[in-house]
This record gives C-alpha cells, structure tokens and sequence, in this order.
C-alpha cells in the first residue's frame, strides 16, 4: 500500500540523493556564487542556499515516504547494494524501512526549519558560509546514519556529524563555548572508539559487516562471550552520545553554549542516533549480550530518569541562577531514559515506546530550544530568575502568543495525553510491566514504578518553569534598576507600572514552528500513524529477521 506509485529505481535514487545532496550543497556552499545568485547581499545568497538544498532534501524526503510500501514496512525498500571495499566486504548499503523513515523525515524537516530560521535570524559569528556548510554536512551524517545497513559505514557516518557540531558550538556558541565545544568532542570521540572495536568484532567473528545479514542470523554466528563484549563496547560508545546517566555530563554544556539551531539539532537529531544504534544493531545482531545487560541499561536509565528530573527542578527554583536551556538540556537527560527503558525491556511494546518517544522528543524539545532561543533573543538572557520576575518577564502580558506556545511546548514535553508525549512514555511503561522472557518482571517492574515517579517529577519542574516564566511577577518598570532592565524590544509605555512589550511571535518565527506543534499535535492525536510503521519492523527485527 503506497500513496503514490514510484518505481524501486526511482525509490533507490531518492534515498542515494538524501543522503548525498546536503554534502554536495555543503561543496557548492564553499565556493564562489555565480555572479547572478550572488544578490545584494552574500551573506543572505549563501543562507537561501542552505534553505534551498534542505527544502530539496525534505521534498524529496517526502515523495520517499509516499512512495513507501506502507503494507510492508518490516521489509527494507530504496535498497542500494554496491561492493565497496572487498577485501572487507564492506559494501555500500543503503536501506530504509519503518523503523529508519520516522528518523529520516525528522532529520530532513528540523535541518530545514533551522536553515529557514537562520535565513530570516542570521547565526551571530563567523562566516555564513561555513556556517551553511557545516549544517548541511552535519545532515548528510546524520541522514546516512539512519540509512546504511553495513556497521563499518555506520560507522563513518556516526563519526561524521561530530566535527560539524564542534565547529557549531564553538564557533557560533555563546559562553563558555570553547570548553563546551571540547567537552562535547572528547566524550563522543572516547565513546566512539571503544564503539569501533565492539564493530570490529562482529565484522570479524561472524564473517560479514553487512546488518541485515546480520540481523537475520540473530546472533547464531556469534558466541554468548563475544556478543556480552559487543554489547559492551557498542553499547558505550550509543550510550554517550544518547546520552544515558553517568555518561552526560557533556550534554548540559554544549546545549547551553551552543547557538539556537545546534541546540535544535542535537536534541532533536543527534540524540537519536544512540537509540537507534541500540534497536538496529545490539538488538537483533546481539540478542544474547543485550539480555545479559538489559537490566543494567534499565537501572540506568530510571536513574536518568529521575536525575534529569531532579537536575530541572533545583534549576527551576528561585535563587538558583537556573539556566532555561541549561534545563531544558537536562530534561533530554530525562527523556532519552524512558526511550532506553523502552529498549531494555527488549519487547515490542517497550521498543514500539522508545521509537515513538524518540519523534516525540525531536519535535517537542526541538520546538523547546527553538522558544528558549527566541525568549533569550528578546531578553538578553535565559537565566530563569532574570525571566521570572526581575523584569517583569511574564510572557503571557508581554508577549502573548509567544508564552501560549512555550507552554503548550511544556506541558507536551511532561506528557500531556492528547499530544506526543504521552503514548512514548506509556508504552515503555507497559513494556516495563512485562519484559521480555529471561529478564526480571520485579526488577523490571521496580524499574517501572521508578519511572512513573519520574512523569511526576516532570511534569512539576516543567509547570514551575511555565509558571515562573509565563506568568512571572510583574515588577512595575519604574522599580527595577538599570543592569535589569530590558534592553531588547520596545520601550514600556508611558502608563506607570507597565511592563514593557516585547516583540511577540514575528512571521518567519511562526512558519518555522508551526510544524513542530502540528506534528506534536497529530501524533498525539492519532499514533497509528508512527506505530503502524514500527510495529511491524520492530517485530521482524525481534524474531530474527522473521516476520
């Protein structure tokens, strides 16, 4: 069942042009501009090039899903298959089915929304040509992470968004910018070398580097010991960049230093390539070692849970000089334990949740840094007590429709049933309840009351953020002394005691963050439309390639 009717040829193009355009608008970035696109204003020529080669990828993104075997999608479709390196048998494979297009389409949409946006809100810092260029290199890895089906070409492309995002946060990142960036490459390039070597010894004890093979054979090939080390070593290297407790400490750092858009990438997008190296390769590939670490990923994945929970909540009280996308950071933290929860239990409830809470984490936190962004651009400042009252900062009475989204974006992030949120943590949950067989039901189950501790303490950090930011003291103008006043936006009306107004939602600020709330909204409303891609995958995948 497809929308459209699209030959395989024509499906095996479009899944090859997703993933190299961006690296050739990243070329064509660098280069020169032919004297007629050069306009007014190169800045601004180069910027509509970044927004023109990520809408194309996005197109065609799109036509790839329609013409997808909706019917089907436990099988791989748009398969490309071509011997690369033989002697190692590393072939260039590319594949997608119903777990991968969820994670395609997000990828392509935030990298067009954060180019769209950066068009009309020029990134403060170096040249915008590098800028274009190492965003579109940053969504050619990311979009190859997700569509090759060869472990060394994963690999590669795991590895190839981590110089584009250093470059961003140290670059064109504000404060502290440069220990953030350093922080951020040297836990994710640690973690990736001890990933490299579990690789390794698939590729070489089980003869092939090929996942799909690999996923058939569901780990026959290998022996209990070598698939325990597997786990291991891959599970650390996914482990850091996803990231789980104690490994995130780089995180919170490199969300608060880097620009508005490197936030919404990396929430959005980066995160989601740990989680899915879990469910692609360690789940089918190495069912054995998963199931001897699944309750230890479980464990640390409810301390997450509850640490990112309780992290948010000490930043959100008065006095704390709390940081909003210092927070909001820290509530990934939180989010991204209830989709390894998902994982660990290793039953196609839990994992069908942490796939679903995966999309709804990359819309909602990537609208959340998008707001967080724009409040700091209006204030000058995301500190939380500048925000809460300082200024008289309540964004309902000075910026209307701004606040509304913002706590719309809240309460969607703690779990509101009806929007994105909900059906993730709930399903992970319920996977929890009943774990797969060999793995503790009351360890699983402690682990699941632990996280439903956790949806409470969510839901309280992110009402004291709305309320504090949202509906904040209004301190009359003529009382706050001059280092607090605003200085961004209009001047306060004559009236005394009138907070002054700042500018609310502008025109491309709306167009960008539309999607976001609409999509949080539909699949909310209706998850059949995700659950009915992975369901079907996500049982093949767990019987071993068997549908």
């Amino acid at each position: 069942m497809t929308v459209i009717d699209i030959s395989p040829s024509v499906m095996q193009f479009l899944l090859a042009f997703i993933v190299v355009a961006p690296l050739l608008g990243a070329v064509a970035a660098l280069l020169p501009a032919p004297p007629g696109l050069k306009g007014k204003n190169p800045d601004q020529a180069v910027l509509r090039h970044g927004v023109t080669v990520t809408g194309a990828v996005l197109i065609a993104a799109i036509v790839l899903a329609a013409g997808f075997d909706h019917g089907h999608p436990a099988t791989m479709q748009a398969t490309t298959d071509i011997s690369w390196i033989p002697a190692l048998d590393v072939r260039i494979h590319l594949g997608i089915d119903g777990i991968s297009l969820p994670l395609l389409l997000l990828t392509a949409l935030l990298t067009f929304l954060c180019a769209l946006y950066s068009y009309f809100k020029p990134p403060a810092g170096p040249s915008p040509k590098a800028f274009t260029a190492l965003v579109l290199v940053l969504e050619s890895g990311t979009l190859a992470t997700f569509a090759v089906l060869d472990l060394l070409l994963f690999f590669l492309a795991f590895e190839m968004v981590l110089i584009p995002m250093y470059f961003l946060i140290a670059r064109w990142g504000g404060d502290q910018r440069q220990a953030a960036a350093w922080k951020f490459i040297l836990y994710t390039l640690l973690g990736s070398v001890v990933m490299l070597l579990g690789l390794l010894l698939i590729g070489l004890k089980s003869g092939t580097f090929d996942m799909v093979a690999l996923a058939t054979d569901n780990g026959r090939g290998l022996t209990a010991s070598v698939q325990v080390i597997a786990v291991l070593a891959v599970g650390v290297g996914l482990a850091v960049k996803t990231p789980m407790w104690p490994l995130h400490s780089w995180l919170p750092a490199a969300h608060t230093a880097a620009p508005t858009i490197g936030s919404v990438l990396l929430a959005g997008v980066l995160l989601k390539m740990g989680t899915y190296g879990f469910v692609r390769i360690l789940l089918p590939i190495a069912p054995d070692g998963m199931r001897t670490f699944a309750p230890h990923l479980a464990a640390f994945a409810v301390v997450g849970i509850v640490y990112g929970s309780l992290a948010c909540l000490a930043l959100a009280r008065t006095g704390a000089k709390g940081d909003l996308k210092r927070l909001i950071a820290y509530s990934s933290v939180g989010h991204m334990g209830f989709v390894l929860l998902g994982i660990a239990t290793m039953t196609p409830t839990g994992v069908n949740g942490a796939l679903f809470a995966n999309i709804a984490h990359g819309l909602i936190t990537g609208l959340l840094f998008f707001l967080a962004g724009a409040v700091k651009d209006r204030y000058g400042t995301a500190d939380l007590d500048t925000l809460a009252g300082a200024t008289g900062a309540a964004l309902y009475g000075r910026a209307p429709r701004l606040g509304a989204l913002l706590a719309f974006a809240a309460v969607a992030s703690l779990g509101l049933p009806g929007l994105a949120g909900f059906w993730g943590e709930m399903l992970t949950l319920f996977g929890a309840y009943s774990p797969a067989e060999g793995l503790s039901r009351p360890a699983f189950r402690t682990f699941m009351a632990i996280g439903a501790f956790g949806t409470l303490l969510t839901a309280a950090y992110m009402l004291i953020v709305v309320r504090r930011v949202c509906m904040g003291e209004h301190t009359p103008h003529s009382q706050l002394s001059p280092d607090t006043r605003p200085t961004d936006g209009p001047r306060p009306s004559a009236a005394a005691g009138s907070p002054p107004q700042l500018a609310d939602i502008q025109a491309y600020e709306a167009a960008t963050w539309t999607p976001l709330a609409a999509l949080t909204v539909l699949a909310g409303l209706w998850p059949a439309v995700l659950l009915g891609l992975t369901d079907p995958a996500v049982q093949k995948l767990l019987a071993g390639g068997k549908s």
